[in-house]
């Protein structure tokens, strides 16, 4: 492709092209996770809008939750869940579900010491 001097700076062959300058960023650099999560606490993304591009895929978020588990709770219950949910950063629900999934794993741990005791006692 055949470039005129109007492409051309002073036809030197040189690109009138700028090179684009970096930005530096406005959110700082941090030293820990601990850090970088103190400064997100008090700072919102939507404070810095030209630091971030759009994603170019959807982010696999492992195995879908396709089922519902309807369960029936008192609303004082249910305004201490968001309350605690709220302080962990989290809605009720996956407060709700992050504990039954925790005490599921709990109960599996037993059950394989409780399995490993009887083994060990039928030798």
């Amino acid at each position: 492709m055949a470039r005129s001097a109007a492409d051309t700076k002073n036809g030197t062959g040189v690109d009138n092209v700028t090179e684009p300058k970096e930005i530096k960023s406005q959110i700082p650099k941090f030293r820990s996770l601990e850090e970088e999560a103190a400064f997100w606490d008090i700072h919102s993304p939507l404070d810095y809008p030209n630091e971030w591009t759009e994603a170019k895929k959807r982010a696999k978020t492992g195995r879908g939750l396709g089922h519902i588990l309807a369960v029936r709770l008192d609303a004082r219950t249910l305004d201490k869940l968001a309350v605690v949910g709220r302080r962990k950063g989290v809605g009720p629900s996956t407060l709700v579900r992050m504990w039954v999934m925790e005490r599921l794993a709990d109960l599996e741990e037993q059950e394989q010491r409780q399995s490993a005791r009887q083994a060990a006692g039928r030798k």
